[in-house]
């Protein structure tokens, strides 16, 4: 766990941005979360704050700010990302977050901000090096709003696997995947299909960079997001404590 003297790490999550949702008498666009993150980040020792698309331009000034961050899961990123056509099975574009968290990635791989991408997150990653997307996979979507659950082996000697040590079955909802790696990138867990479940920078020195495929937050286990939050160095309390 996070030690519990000192500053809690402030963790950025992004998050949806929806053009029409309804709440008591309003119907407005809204920028939304899934609670689970939150709280995922808050079970493991962080505070979580909600990072909605913005100006890609200000993407650096932003995770200059953050202890880690979190890109969340959620649409398809656009086929036109990765070069190539858009299968009729792939969901409708999401441009504004797809340019924001790609921002985000690439700013925190620059500053050497701690990073954990989640499903979504974690294909946008491998999509922001210069890696590939299967578009879709028989087995692993499930009923629409229902979680199935698999099991997820680590590789030896990977940054996953010292987070997370033994199989494990995990909460998961995707039907599409990484394809070709991106650069610099290595797989750190598979399904058993061989589905790649985990990616993680080779380079051990380039800062503390993982990407899982499922959903951590619909668990309870929360030793991966224990790693971001132990990866990252807040500044010290002042004599006042804050």
């Amino acid at each position: 766990m996070t030690p519990t003297t000192g500053r809690r790490p402030l963790i950025g999550v992004s998050t949806y941005l929806e053009a029409g949702t309804r709440w008591g008498v309003w119907e407005l666009p809204a920028a939304l979360l899934p609670a689970g993150y939150p709280r995922l980040v808050q079970r493991a020792g962080g505070i979580a704050a909600m990072l909605p698309p913005d100006d890609p331009a200000h993407a650096a000034a932003t995770v200059a700010r953050l202890d880690g961050v979190v890109i969340a899961g959620g649409p398809d990123v656009d086929p036109s990302r990765y070069g190539a056509e858009r299968d009729p099975r792939t969901g409708p574009p999401a441009e504004a977050r797809d340019a924001w968290e790609l921002a985000l990635i690439e700013a925190a791989l620059a500053s050497g901000t701690p990073l954990l991408g989640i499903c979504r997150g974690m294909q946008l990653l491998n999509v922001a090096l210069g890696g590939t997307l299967v578009q879709h996979i028989d087995g692993h979507a499930r009923t629409p709003g229902t979680f199935g659950h698999h099991t997820v082996k680590p590789v030896p000697g990977t940054r996953y696997e010292e987070a997370v040590p033994e199989e494990t079955s995990v909460p998961t909802y995707h039907h599409q995947a990484v394809d070709r790696l991106g650069r610099g990138l290595l797989a750190s867990a598979y399904a058993t299909d061989g589905t790649v479940e985990a990616v993680e920078l080779e380079d051990p020195g380039a800062g503390w960079v993982l990407g899982v495929q499922w959903h951590p937050e619909m668990g309870e286990d929360t030793r991966v997001m224990e790693a971001l939050l132990l990866s990252a160095r807040p500044a010290p309390l002042s004599p006042s404590g804050v």
